[in-house]
């Protein structure tokens, strides 16, 4: 097992087939955030008009939301409630599967200044307060606080967090970093190019630009690596790669 490691991630690309999906060019212009959902459901989000668009598989167009800020998206795993969260607005919103909001929740009129969200479900949200240097767990269903931490790390160049298990995983730019709720570092390795954080069962997964790894709780590896990708993701399928402007599925070869 540990030599299959070795060979997948020095050459991961081997042991991979390959699937184009239809989506035109013109559509993946400009792309700043790449998801795929479990139905085969492509989501594409772009800064540059503050769009996004889901597609199936065919790359017809199934929804379309144009925003009034930058949003970042936590994931699509569940399309049935997709979370997106601005810094700029303080607010996060909730959104089906249609691209219609459900909730939104205006995070300046009971916090600080919040600087990253995490909803780890339908009722709950860990945000970072950044002007009160506090950790905090919200019900935004009830509209309560249910704990808060003292959470004073430099935050300079965040890009995403989650909780899970009493560990807080931070990913900035260059690195990956795993605290306590008493904010000791457990943690930490290099990793460029770094996106965003997902949580798969008991496993976080790191996205870059171009690859996707992994942390099992102890140690890190790359489970996916393509070099010509601009943005990759990850659905049950396998894993999604935007390469010049065309969008590939790698499946696990059997």
């Amino acid at each position: 097992m540990k030599f299959f490691s070795l060979i997948l991630i020095l050459s991961s690309s081997l042991f991979f087939s390959q699937k184009k999906i239809g989506l035109d060019s013109l559509y993946t212009n400009d792309v700043q955030e790449l998801l795929g959902d479990d139905y085969g459901s492509i989501y594409l989000y772009k800064n540059k008009d503050l769009s996004f668009t889901k597609y199936d598989s065919l790359g017809t167009q199934l929804g379309k939301l144009m925003l009034t800020f930058p949003y970042k998206i936590q994931s699509v795993n569940n399309p049935l409630n997709i979370v997106m969260f601005s810094e700029n607005a303080q607010e996060i919103k909730f959104i089906d599967q249609n691209l219609n909001e459900i909730q939104k929740i205006n995070l300046s009129a009971i916090f600080g200044f919040i600087k990253a969200v995490y909803a780890e479900d339908l009722q709950y949200a860990w945000m970072i307060d950044d002007s009160n240097k506090t950790l905090i767990q919200y019900n935004f269903r009830s509209t309560s606080t249910i704990s808060s931490f003292p959470f004073n790390i430099n935050l300079q160049s965040l890009k995403d967090f989650l909780v899970y298990n009493n560990r807080i995983y931070i990913l900035r730019e260059n690195t990956f970093e795993v605290y306590n709720t008493k904010a000791t570092l457990l943690y930490t390795s290099l990793i460029s190019n770094a996106r965003k954080l997902r949580r798969i069962n008991n496993d976080i997964l790191i996205f870059g630009d171009q690859t996707v790894h992994q942390f099992d709780g102890k140690n890190l590896s790359e489970i996916f690596k393509n070099e010509s990708a601009k943005l990759v993701d990850k659905n049950n399928a396998g894993f999604l790669a935007l390469i010049k402007d065309k969008l590939y599925l790698y499946n696990l070869k059997d």
